[in-house]
């Protein structure tokens, strides 16, 4: 188990790190869209998805 670990050590570390920043990205979106933040800023005039914002469902 030991020499599994230091053979590999760099990979785990780079693994989590990676780890770490894709969680914490899908918790800053998370928090964004419970707080009612678009990632888009609504402008629907150069969205190409228009219909499917907040903002354009509201008017």
């Amino acid at each position: 188990m030991f020499a599994f670990l230091s053979a590999n050590l760099a990979n785990i570390v780079v693994i989590a790190v990676i780890l770490l920043v894709v969680v914490l990205a899908v918790r800053s979106l998370v928090r964004d869209k419970k707080a009612g933040k678009s990632s888009c800023g609504c402008n629907c005039a150069s969205c190409g998805a228009c219909g499917g914002c907040a903002t354009a469902k509201k008017s």
